[in-house]
């Protein structure tokens, strides 16, 4: 049995280089030339683009200074025609950059949709225990911020860094050719103090970062926990400790955030400082060579654009470098959910399950949800093709992990689960689950309309087979009595209708899948008598020529069974019909007694 699935920590240090493996091939998409075609124009459009403003502009604007100031004849229209260039050359930088921009978006966009759906269809794909132990809040938060980190990741990287690169080689080469190897020197020393610089105060900025996405992760999770349980904090009163938990959060958040912007400003300064003082003593160099009659005027020029082109993409190398690890974190988190096994798997070419009778059989079934606490002890019981057992017993002894089970939301320990002589494990889970409908005891709606709720049960039902199934769960007066009928809204989690509107709602449901084989889970221990009773008629008629297993706590909703099965302690401790287990004055006949003794009680209160 695997071991419980624990939250992500952020303090996690995550391996970049392996990060960064995984994700290049999103930049060169397998299989979509089209995709690979974009990315090869948008990089012949940076490298245009930084020889168009590292090379023309520079050369173009110091050549109309030297004309403006040599006194020649035709300084004044060489000097306009050099002008002209250096605007031409400015603007074809910024059309190109839109261009690259505009045709790489496609990119980054089917490399952010790929890796969202791969991460939501693997969550799906993952047990009830993964989903159990973890904070729905959270998990979003990760999907987001992993998605988001691509796009990201993907223009930093082809637009920012590589072509900071090429183009501080481009400066090196035209300072060690027009003004010596003196300037490269200094160039090269403040390229590197400035990459130190901000790469040791990013580090630090990064800590304080997976600090705040810590507690913005924390704020999320406890909003979302807070509203989603709406109706447990009215029921406690608890608004205003609710309120202090989640201002708690977000104070802490807000002082996380303080941090960052703090730590920015010193970045901003130090950079400046060391921008400056290079910009400054390269500018005083070349004004001592043209004192000496070494450097033109437009040398000035020159040196001050290049040195300008090239710090505009360092000045982003913070904002550039932190992104990028920002984004190699959120990417490992999500890729670690990627990574999570899935507990239940078919095996290699399962086959999909045939169900001709619908005959269900337990043989020997163990199970336990934690190691050491076993709750199925081996429990074999038989649901013949067509008929209907419940299945009763204390809590805890394991009635719903039978429906579970048989969902294949978990694999026995021990023993095996058969439909139809066919071994559960060994087929297709979407064929499986296929032929089983269930009627749970806590019906969760989606938030959207009746409608849509109902045609849930197979996908594109027709509203024809909505409004049968309406019909067959008793549901079709309700909708008639709604002004929008099917089109209402149910709310979140279905809470604008009561219990027993919900419970026909998902018999309706269950009728629109039409299963072979049906779950009753408890479908109506949430109920008032009368509604009960009416729900009660409803399922009978639909159990009807289907096999069904009930599983139920009030005994007095399964004495019409065909079979009663009483588990206790993991085991089956007796089973027959409901009048042959009270011939036998055992623990069903003991629990029966207690009910109803317990029920004349509740009557007489009234």
């Amino acid at each position: 049995m695997p071991p419980p699935v624990t939250e992500p920590s952020t303090a996690r240090e995550p391996s970049g280089f392996k990060v960064l493996l995984r994700f290049l091939p999103f930049l060169w998409p397998e299989g979509r030339p089209a995709l690979k075609l974009r990315v090869v124009v948008a990089f012949v459009m940076v490298v245009a683009s930084i020889t168009l403003t590292t090379i023309v502009l520079p050369k173009a604007f110091g050549g109309a200074v030297d004309r403006m100031t040599g006194g020649s004849p035709d300084a004044a229209s060489v000097a306009i025609a050099l002008v002209a260039a250096f605007a031409l050359a400015r603007f074809s930088g910024v059309l190109l950059d839109n261009l690259r921009n505009g045709i790489f978006e496609t990119v980054g966009q089917e490399a952010t949709r790929q890796l969202s759906e791969q991460t939501f269809a693997h969550l799906h794909g993952l047990s009830l225990r993964f989903h159990l132990e973890r904070r729905t809040g959270a998990v979003t938060k990760i999907i987001e911020r992993g998605s988001k980190s691509i796009d990201i990741m993907l223009y930093f990287l082809l637009f920012n860094l590589a072509p900071t690169i090429l183009q501080l080689a481009i400066v090196a080469v035209l300072f060690w050719t027009e003004f010596g190897p003196g300037l490269v020197a200094a160039t090269g020393v403040a390229v590197v103090a400035y990459i130190w610089f901000t790469k040791a105060v990013t580090d630090w900025r990064v800590r304080l970062r997976e600090e705040w996405t810590s507690h913005d992760t924390a704020t999320t999770a406890r909003a979302v926990d807070s509203l989603l349980n709406f109706e447990t904090v009215k029921y406690f009163n608890a608004e205003e400790r609710e309120r202090k938990l989640y201002g708690k959060a977000v104070e802490n958040l807000a002082r996380s955030t303080v941090k960052i912007e703090t730590s920015l400003a010193a970045m901003n300064i130090g950079q400046s400082l060391i921008t400056n003082l290079l910009m400054g003593g390269a500018m005083a160099y070349t004004v001592w060579g043209w004192s000496r009659g070494q450097f033109s005027t437009g040398d000035l020029v020159v040196v001050n654009a290049l040195l300008t082109q090239l710090f505009r993409p360092l000045d982003m190398l913070g904002t550039v470098y932190r992104t990028i690890r920002q984004g190699l974190t959120d990417m490992d988190e999500m890729f670690r959910l990627l990574d999570t096994p899935e507990e239940v798997t078919d095996i290699a070419n399962a086959p999909p399950l045939h169900v001709e009778r619908g005959h269900v059989r337990f043989e020997d079934v163990r199970f336990g949800y934690e190691d050491g606490r076993e709750i199925l002890k081996g429990v074999t019981l038989e649901v013949p093709a067509g008929q209907t057992v419940a299945v009763v017993g204390p809590s805890g002894a394991g009635k719903s992990t039978l429906a579970r089970l048989l969902f294949r939301f978990y694999d026995p320990q021990g023993g095996r689960i058969t439909i139809d002589g066919q071994d559960i494990a060994r087929v297709k889970q979407s064929s499986l689950r296929a032929a089983i409908g269930i009627v749970p005891q806590d019906t969760v709606l989606f938030n959207d309309t009746l409608g849509y709720n109902i045609a849930y049960g197979r996908d594109e039902a027709s509203a024809e087979v909505v409004a049968e199934a309406a019909t067959g769960a008793a549901l079709d007066a309700f909708v008639r009595a709604l002004p929008d009928g099917f089109e209402s809204r149910v709310g979140e989690r279905g809470l604008k209708l009561s219990g027993g509107e919900k419970q026909r709602v998902a018999i309706a449901r269950t009728l629109v899948k039409n299963p072979p084989i049906l779950i009753l889970d408890e479908a109506t221990s949430a109920l008032d008598s009368r509604t009960e009773e009416a729900i009660l008629d409803t399922l009978r008629g639909v159990s009807t020529g289907r096999t069904t297993i009930t599983i139920a706590h009030r005994l007095s909703t399964v004495v019409d069974a065909d079979r009663i099965v009483v588990l206790a302690g993991g085991r089956v401790a007796e089973e027959g019909s409901h009048a042959e287990l009270l011939r036998r004055n055992s623990l069903y006949a003991d629990m029966w007694a207690r009910q109803q003794a317990e029920s004349e009680q509740a009557e007489a209160a009234e």
